[in-house]
Formats: structure tokens, sequence, C-alpha cells
């Protein structure tokens, strides 16, 4: 068994259970009582705990003990989570996270630093204060209670715990080692005997190395409950068989444990005596109880048997049963999801983009040769190539609700340290991105975020002044629209002044004095780097102060931002992204001997150019309609000689249109999107690049890009309106 291989997924698993657990404590904030989220809080530190024992981390083991004692006495009603509370566990959890990314980095738990081993002891003791210094929930009762509940409950003599365990053949094929659970028992008890059992154990010529033939009765002194004991072989319950009793368990729970093993009774009852569980005397009553109670049955109906056994009424029993089946059903359903390394997924991507190439080129073969077989096999071979290009991408897609929920915890964080009461609200949050764009689109969503609370809600005050709720508001909110998804950060607050942002940018010297500017363009000098403003008390404070590095990094997933503000009513930035950064539906269209690809999500319609449609000043009449175009002979300097019909391509991206003059259509295109070199990385609009099936190169058209280009270099901008 590969260690190094289970250490990844004990951190990845891990990572998603503090996750969790972050969750469920923002959402006790406001349901401080409900039961269902806090026995989730209480399952993901109890499965990190024994999780941690398996390695051996037993720092990670000692200190998540403490924090889930503490959670155990909640979950029994003896504490209530508050605000202190909360606030205290969103910090055992980052604590445990900054363990989980040290044990990542390959770092030894046992030789931290004295900082982290100072905060790992200020928790703890932070922990220690909620536990009561009397008997905590689990612990074994003192001897003279261990009596009195003898004699109450007619208990057997045994004061420790007794575990039957039946490893199931496939324990070690699961990557599962029975050993290493038995030395974490030792970390929170003591194995007082151990007997093997060999029943199941074949001759050594029938022995399969891979199956578990290992059986124990084991006694295990332990102050913890049953439900820690549980959770020691939580990984290997589905497959085996396992058995707890407490300490003083009554004659008839021996006697159901006897029953339910598959080793003959007289013989397991002589092993349950080797352990120290039982006595002679108490075996002897035990199996004498077993005879009685089969003649009674005997004598009785079956159905009476049951009832007067059952001291369960039917509606709880139906209960039951239903919890039961939920809980099948989920695990049903986790069954049906396996964890696949994102690297796998990258190199099947790039796999499925040069099977594309291939396919490209074999169909340009067969075109060239006319075989009408051939064409027929390599058309198929690109539908089947389509499906699984789809297929593939779609192994990538994950929803954008799970980082948008990530902000809860920001906007917790930032708006007690402001002093400000900020909600935040989630919508869209289905729908789905490629997991490579949604790694990097947090950083600059969290610094929009951060700047929406401090610079653009205002203090409660002011905001009551103005009429205003004095609850500020965030939302994020995400959609998709035209093969793009659009993501935005909205805030309530104070919105843009876009005189004083000219002001200021006048000051800096970033535009000439008596510049004219559209309020859209004086809105986006905020990203131009260097803006920004020194003023705190303002609304504008801060706002320009990273935008520069937010825009550049969106730029870079060959996405745009844009923001709309109304002054004392608030900020709406919006940032476009492609859906993926690997393959796309492309139109290809040639000038001169080059060739190029359009995004086909973004195409309109194509049209033949006519002389008498051409207006002054780079324009078209479309239908009536005046529209901008742009003539890639002239943008890429094409000095081949222009055919005498020319065509044109009508592209949109986010309510603006624009035509692309070009020589010749060539149809749809499958386009395996390749990355510049920083050589071309300033190519003004250029996405990226392809390789055709002849082995030639296409440049992908930066479409946003130019359009903006368009844009800015229109002699008025509503040229570009749309009125679709």
């Amino acid at each position: 068994m590969d260690m190094d291989e289970v250490l990844k997924i004990f951190i990845a698993e891990s990572r998603e259970l503090l996750e969790q657990m972050e969750d469920a404590l923002l959402l006790l904030e406001s349901a401080p009582e409900d039961a269902d989220t806090i026995n989730a809080i209480f399952r993901a530190a109890h499965t990190i705990k024994g999780s941690a024992g398996l390695f051996g981390l037993d720092l990670i083991v000692a200190f998540t003990h403490i924090a889930e004692s503490v959670l155990d006495r909640i979950r029994n009603g003896e504490l209530h989570f508050d605000e202190t509370l909360t606030a205290l566990f969103l910090q055992v959890g980052d604590h445990l996270g900054t363990l989980i990314t040290l044990i990542d980095d390959g770092h030894d738990l046992e030789h931290l630093d004295e900082e982290k081993l100072k905060q790992n002891r200020q928790l703890s003791e932070r922990l220690s204060e909620y536990m009561t210094p009397t008997r905590q929930s689990g612990g074994l009762p003192t001897s003279q209670e261990r009596l009195i509940e003898r004699s109450v409950q007619g208990g057997l003599s045994a004061d420790h715990w007794h575990l039957s365990l039946r490893f199931g053949p496939d324990t070690l094929r699961n990557g599962m080692d029975p050993l290493s659970l038995l030395r974490y028992l030792n970390t929170f008890g003591r194995i007082v005997n151990i007997v093997p059992l060999l029943d199941r154990i074949p001759p050594a010529a029938e022995m399969d190395p891979e199956t578990c033939y290992l059986s124990f009765e084991v006694a295990f002194a332990s102050e913890a409950d049953k439900a820690t004991i549980e959770g020691a072989f939580e990984f290997v319950r589905e497959d085996s068989l396992i058995r707890i009793l407490p300490p003083h368990s009554k004659s008839n729970e021996y006697l159901e444990l006897i029953r339910g093993l598959p080793e003959e009774d007289m013989r397991l009852g002589e092993i349950l005596m080797r352990c120290g569980t039982l006595t002679a005397a108490e075996l002897q009553d035990v199996l004498h109880a077993q005879v009685q109670g089969q003649q009674d049955a005997e004598s009785r109906p079956i159905g009476q048997v049951l009832m007067e056994e059952s001291l369960v009424q039917p509606p709880v029993i139906a209960a039951a049963l239903q919890k039961q089946q939920q809980v099948k059903e989920n695990r049903s359903n986790e069954s049906n999801l396996i964890r696949v390394d994102a690297g796998k997924l990258d190199q099947l991507i790039n796999l499925v983009g040069e099977l594309i190439i291939a396919g490209a080129g074999a169909r340009m073969t067969a075109q060239q040769c006319g075989h009408a077989e051939m064409l027929e096999a390599t058309e198929l071979m690109s539908r089947l190539v389509e499906e699984v290009r789809d297929s593939a991408l779609t192994l990538r897609m994950v929803q954008i609700g799970a980082t948008f929920n990530r902000f809860q915890r920001v906007v917790r964080d930032v708006s007690h340290e402001l002093g400000k009461d900020i909600a935040l609200s989630i919508s869209g949050g289905e729908t789905e991105l490629d997991k490579t764009v949604v790694e990097r689109i947090t950083d600059p969503l969290t610094h929009l975020v951060r700047n929406a609370m401090d610079h653009g809600i205002e203090p409660q005050a002011v905001r009551q002044a103005r009429g205003k709720p004095a609850k500020g508001n965030v939302r994020l909110n995400a959609f998709h629209d035209a093969g793009s998804i659009v993501l935005e950060v909205t805030d309530d607050g104070g919105g843009l002044d876009p005189q004083r942002i000219l002001a200021k940018a006048q000051e800096r010297g970033l535009i000439a004095e008596g510049q004219a500017l559209s309020e859209k363009e004086i809105f986006n000098l905020i990203f131009e780097p260097g803006f920004s403003t020194a003023d705190q008390v303002s609304n504008l404070s801060g706002r320009g102060v990273g935008m520069d590095v937010v825009k550049r990094n969106i730029t870079a997933l060959r996405g745009s931002i844009d923001l709309d503000s109304v002054l004392g009513q608030g900020t709406c930035v919006r940032i476009r992204l492609p859906l993926t950064l690997a393959i796309i539906d492309g139109f290809l269209v040639g000038v001169g001997q080059a060739g190029y690809v359009i995004p086909l999500d973004l195409v309109e319609e194509c049209i033949e150019l006519e002389t008498s449609d051409l207006q002054e000043r780079g324009h078209v009449s479309l239908r009536g309609e005046v529209l901008p175009f742009i003539r890639l002979r002239d943008l890429f300097e094409d000095e081949s000689q222009p055919p005498r019909r020319e065509n044109v391509v009508v592209v949109s991206y986010a309510g603006s249109r624009a035509g692309l003059v070009v020589d010749s259509l060539m149809g749809e295109f499958q386009t395996v999107i390749k990355p510049l070199g920083k050589l071309f990385g300033t190519c003004r609009g250029v996405g990226g690049f392809t390789i055709l099936g002849s082995g030639a190169v296409a440049l992908i058209l930066d479409i946003p890009g130019l359009l903006s280009e368009l844009t800015s270099s229109a002699p008025s901008n509503a040229l570009l309106a749309s009125e679709a």
C-alpha cells in the first residue's frame, strides 16, 4: 500500500471536512440550536481525529479530542453556541487547516515552531474552559458509581469495554491496515487483553495475500464514549462485523453478542473468558439463559416473543427505519463518486485536444482523396470526438456556489473588524464553470468583496441618515450569457462619484487636463495602475488600490471586467469569463493565406460585404443599422491582393456588436486553444492560437479586446449599442 497516496486522500478529505465545518458554524449564527448542524460539526471533528490517529498524528488527535469533547457537551445540551463559542471554533478550524497544510508540505508535526505550538496550546486552554471539571461525557464512572449501576442494572463484573472484531475479506484491498486500527485504540485507551481468532485462515497453499482473514476479541479500557470507539472502525465498518459492549453490560447483552457472532457459542464463551470479560460462573449463567430462552420461545408464537421483548414503540421503530434508509441512500450516492487527481483530468483534456487535431488532419486527407467511404468514416469519427470532448470538459466543470460560500467567512470576519453590519447574499450558485477558472478567480473575487465592504458599504450611522437599512448587503451572482459566464459583485453602498475619480486621475497624471471622457471610461480609470486616493473617509477611499491586479488576472483568463455605479445607491462590478480555457467551438475564416478562428458563441451572422453598404469612418449599414467594422487585413497588415468579394462576420459580446471583414468563410472548427508565448503576449486582438488539420497555425481572435478597442476609438459610443 502506498502510504503517500493514502495520506494525500486524508489531506484532501480533511480539507473538505473543515470547509463543511466552517459552513455549518456560519449557519449556527442564525440557528444556534439546530441539532443537525451541530451534529455535522461533531462528525467532521470526529472523522478528522479518527483519520489522523491512523497516521500517528498525535498532535491533531489530542487537539481535536478536546474540541470534540466540547462539541459533545453542546450536543448533550450542557452548552450552547453563542458568538464567542462560534468564533472559537472557527479559529479551531483554521488551526487544523494550518496543521493539515504543514503535513501536505512535508513538515513533521512533532517539530513545530514555537509560534504554532503556542497557538495550539492557547486554543487548547480556551477549549478546556468549556469542559466541566466533574465527570466528562463518555468517561468511565467511578468505582462507587459502577457498584450502584451494577446493583441497579444487573451488570456483570467486567470493568472494560469488549470489542468483537471480524474484519472483512476486502479490508486490505481497500487500503486499511487492521493493526493500525488497534494501534489507534491505544491513543485514547489501553488494550487490556487480545485474543486472535484463526478459524478463517485457510491452508497456506490456498491463502490469498490480498485477503484479510483476521478476527480479534479485545478487552479495552478507556474513558472514551462508544461513539469514539466506533469511530476508530469507521472506514472498515461497511465490510466488517464490529460489536462493542460497554463495561458492566447485562447478561442478555452478552447473550446477544454470542448469538450474533459466527463462532460456536461454547468456544466463543471460552474466548470471552480468556479476554477476562466473563468469569466461568457468568459464562454459565449466560449460556443457561440462552437455553432457557430457546425453550420459552418454542412454546410461544413468534409475534408474542417479539412484542414482549421489544421495549420500543412502533412509531419510533418506523422513524428509525426511515432514518436508516436515508443513510443508506446517502452512502449509495457517495459510492457513485470517485476522487480523481486534477492533473489526470488535465492530461485527459490535452489528449482530447491532440485527438481533435489528428481528426481534423484525417478529415482533410479524406476530402483531398475524395474517397466516399473514408469521408463517411472521418465524419463519424469527428462526431464521436466531439462527444468525447464534451464529456471530458464536463468532468472539469464545478459549480461556482462552493466558491461563493467561502465568502461567508470573509464577510463575517471583515464586517466584525470594520464594526459594520453586513450580510452576504448569493444567487446563481448552481452555475458551472471550468475548475481551472474557478481556482484562478478566487483571489480577484476576494479583493472585490473586501473592497465592497470596506469602501462601498457606509457605516451604520451614515446609512440610517440616508434612509437606508442599517445592515448593508453584498451580493454575489453568477449566470451564463452567450457562451460566457458572468460574475457580479454588487453592494448597496455609497457608489462611485465620477467627478472625484476624474479629479484624482488628473491629479496623478493619468489623463490630460480637460480631456473629455464618458462616465464608463471614468469608472474604468480605477483599474489603472497607481490609481488610489489618500482620503480614507471618502466613499472612493481605496477603490483603486490593487484593482489593476484584479483586471490583469481577469485578462489572463481571457475575460473582461467593467462596472456600473449609481452615486448613493451602490456599485456592481461585472466579470465575464470563458466557460473553459481548453477547447471551444470556433468559426474559421481566411484572410490571404492565413486562417483565423472566432469563438462560435460570439458569432451572430455572416453577410456579404456590399460596396453600397459602406459608410464613412469604418461603418457599414446592416439592415438600416449602423455597424462598426474592422478589416482583419488591415489589422494584421496582410499585403496580399484582396478578393473581389469580401464577407462580414457579425460578432457580439457584452451588449456590443461589430463586424469583422474577412476574405473567406471556412466553417465551424473544433478549436484546441494553445497559449501564446511571452514574446507575443502584447499582440493586440489575439487570444491564442490553434493547429489546423494541415499542420498550419491559425490565430484565435480576442473578440472582447477588439470590441473594447473599437469602442474607445469610435467617434460615438452609441454606434456600438445593440437594439436586439
